[in-house]
């Protein structure tokens, strides 16, 4: 158990840190309303965590410390659900409703189909 706690800790903590840096770098390019460095990360999440899942299961690695790493640990890390929240909850108090709206509609579409493809590319 310590094990597996300590696999999910190292994999979040560098998915916290790349989630970081996604943030630092599209800041750089973009100084919108909208937040596309979340937006990224989460679709980017949502691949990633299709093709781990993918590629885990054709190697039988369904139950490994690799999933705890990658899946839990990185993905966890790197995706952003609560900002997510705050972001559209900002939207709404800000009187952006039609953006917040569009925000979580892509972001629901676009990462449901990011799953499906980094599935669909580990087969």
């Amino acid at each position: 158990m310590l094990k597996t706690i300590l696999y999910i800790a190292i994999g979040g903590a560098i998915g916290s840190v790349l989630r970081f840096l996604t943030t630092v770098l599209v800041s750089k390019f973009w100084s919108n309303q909208f937040p596309l460095a979340t937006f990224i990360a989460n679709i980017i999440g949502c691949f990633l965590i299709g093709l781990f899942i993918g590629v885990l299961a054709k190697n039988n690695l369904a139950d490994s410390n690799l999933k705890w790493f990658l899946v839990t640990g990185f993905c966890g890390g790197y995706t952003t659900f609560s900002t997510f929240g705050m972001e559209n909850y900002n939207l709404f108090q800000n009187n952006n409703s039609l953006l917040a709206f569009g925000y979580i509609a892509l972001s629901l579409i676009l990462g449901i189909f990011a799953v499906w493809f980094g599935f669909f590319l580990s087969k």
